[in-house]
C-alpha cells in the first residue's frame, strides 16, 4: 500500500530524510500544536495519512484534535518519533528510525488500537504516570491500590483487550516490585499526585485521576509494510 500523507513537524524536530515530494507534504508546527495549527490541515488531507514527527507529547496533541473535530474514524496516523526511548512507539511496535518509520506510515496498515482518555478533557497514547502516590485505586472493579505506592503506570492495551493496562509500581531498597491489571478504566482517590503523560506533566498536582477507554479506536498505523 502506497498513499500520501501529510507530515506535522513539530517543534524543530524535523528530519533531514523527511522531505517534501510526491508522497508527502512537510509543514512545520510549534511543539504540542493546537487547534490553530492542526484543524487547518484536515482540510486539505483528503485521503491522506497524517504523519506526526515528534514527541510522544506531539502525537497527544494532534490526536486530540482529532477528537475533539470528531475525526478519529476518518483519518489514519502515522508516527515518526524523534525519541528513541519513545513509550508510544515501543507501545506499538513503531520504529524510532526515521527513514524506517517514514515507510511504515506511508506504507503500512492502519490498525484500530484502543484510545485512553482522562476526565479533564485529555487523551493518553504511550505512558501515564502518577507518584509518589498515596490513596485507593481501581481497575474498574478490582482494586489495584490501597495505601502507598511508588508509582502508577497505565498505557493503553497494545492487544486491544479491555483498554488499558495499569501496572502498581513499589521501590524497594534492592528490589522493585510491579503488578498489572487489566481494564476499561482506571479511577483513582489520593493525595495531591504529579500526573505526567505521554512525556509532559499535567499543570497543577491532582487528587484524584481517572484514565478510560474512549467509545471510538484511533486507526493507528504501525501495520507490517
Amino acid at each position: 500500500m502506497n498513499v500520501r500523507g501529510i507530515v506535522l513537524a513539530c517543534g524543530n524536530s524535523q528530519s533531514p530524510l523527511i522531505t517534501d515530494g510526491d508522497r508527502i507534504e512537510v509543514r512545520e508546527v510549534p511543539s504540542r500544536p493546537g487547534k490553530a495549527e492542526v484543524d487547518p490541515v484536515f482540510a486539505d488531507l483528503g485521503d491522506g495519512r497524517l504523519i506526526v514527527h515528534g514527541t510522544d507529547a506531539d502525537l497527544n496533541a494532534v490526536v486530540l484534535r482529532l477528537l475533539r473535530t470528531e475525526r478519529l474514524a476518518d483519518v489514519a496516523v502515522g508516527y515518526v518519533p524523534v525519541d528513541p526511548d519513545s513509550a508510544a512507539a515501543a507501545l506499538w511496535g513503531i520504529p524510532t528510525d526515521a527513514g524506517r518509520a517514514v515507510d511504515l506510515a506511508l506504507s503500512g496498515d492502519p490498525d484500530r488500537v484502543s484510545l485512553v482518555r482522562d476526565d479533564v478533557g485529555g487523551v493518553l497514547l504511550g505512558r501515564g504516570s502518577l507518584g509518589p502516590v498515596r490513596g485507593v485505586g481501581y481497575a474498574d472493579d478490582t482494586v489495584v491500590l490501597r495505601g502507598q505506592a511508588s508509582r502508577i503506570d497505565v498505557t493503553p492495551d497494545p492487544d486491544n483487550g479491555l483498554g488499558l493496562l495499569v501496572s502498581v509500581v513499589h521501590k524497594r531498597l534492592f528490589m522493585t516490585k510491579s503488578r498489572t491489571t487489566e481494564g476499561r478504566a482506571f479511577q483513582l482517590g489520593c493525595l495531591p499526585v504529579e500526573v505526567r503523560i505521554d512525556g509532559f506533566a499535567h499543570p497543577r498536582p491532582m487528587n484524584k485521576w481517572t484514565w478510560y477507554r474512549h467509545t471510538e479506536d484511533l486507526r493507528l498505523v504501525r501495520g507490517l509494510q
